[in-house]
């Protein structure tokens, strides 16, 4: 389980490095990427989901608790875990004192993630942008704040995350952790209008917090008061997907 918890964290702090860091160079004053607009953060979180599935090989890949608690829904196990030649060295049991560990990483590992994305544009943040824009590098926010119809978006965008992920398991196609990928950039560029879909807890949470204690120049409010859709949103979203998922897929 140590090795799982680490994998987690790392792979957790690639994710939200990159996915950070794509939003930071669109929206921030003055990066090279400036207006690159919605796709680029859609390609660039899709590729962050890649290098972190890649990077956290070890735990299963999970970086998100609502696809842990997909999995345990579903009675999956959490992560056939591999030594560096490929060969199976164990399996991960799907219980809720695993389930504890997997989302304790993955929400530190999120919290670093979001730091380390922030001191490689610190000078970015350090330029005046209406604290919104600051804020919108580290967490989410409604397009149309209606907190229940902002929450069904999210269970809706996590269900269809965490169903197809389960469906991948029977049907292997080869493409490894690019499905994943993909799947992720065609969530956004389909359904991530709404909400900017958090479709993870600890993605969203961790960096919340992060910009919550960072000495960010001109950062404003942390929007606590929004931050529960993207947390219970996604975990009902999760969960819904390992119950279907028992009647149709395993």
């Amino acid at each position: 389980m140590q090795d799982a918890f680490w994998s987690e964290i790392v792979g957790t702090a690639m994710l939200l490095l990159l996915g950070a860091g794509v939003v930071a160079n669109v929206i921030l004053p003055r990066t090279k990427g400036n207006g690159g607009g919605w796709l680029l953060i859609n390609f660039g979180w899709g590729l962050a989901v890649f290098a972190g599935v890649y990077v956290s090989f070890k735990s299963g890949a999970h970086l998100n608790p609502a696809v842990t608690l997909g999995l345990l829904t579903a009675d999956q196990d959490f992560a056939t875990m591999k030594d560096t030649a490929g060969a199976v060295t164990g399996v991960i049991d799907p219980t809720v004192a695993n389930a504890f560990w997997y989302i304790l990483a993955q929400m530190i590992g999120a919290f670093l993630g979001a730091t380390i994305a922030f001191l490689a544009y610190k000078k970015h943040f350090d330029e005046d942008a209406d604290p919104g824009i600051k804020l919108a590098v580290f967490s989410t926010g409604p397009e149309l704040r209606a907190y229940a119809w902002n929450f069904v978006t999210e269970v809706i965008a996590t269900f269809v995350l965490v169903f197809v992920i389960l469906c991948f398991g029977p049907n292997p196609s080869g493409l490894g952790p690019l499905a994943v990928a993909m799947l992720v950039v065609g969530i956004g560029a389909s359904l991530g209008g709404p909400t900017g879909y958090a479709i993870n807890p600890a993605r969203d949470l961790g960096p919340r917090i992060a910009h919550a204690v960072l000495p960010i120049r001109g950062k404003g409010s942390s929007d606590w008061s929004y931050a529960w859709v993207p947390v219970l949103g996604p975990i009902v979203g999760g969960v819904l997907a390992g119950l279907l998922a028992n009647v149709y897929v395993f």
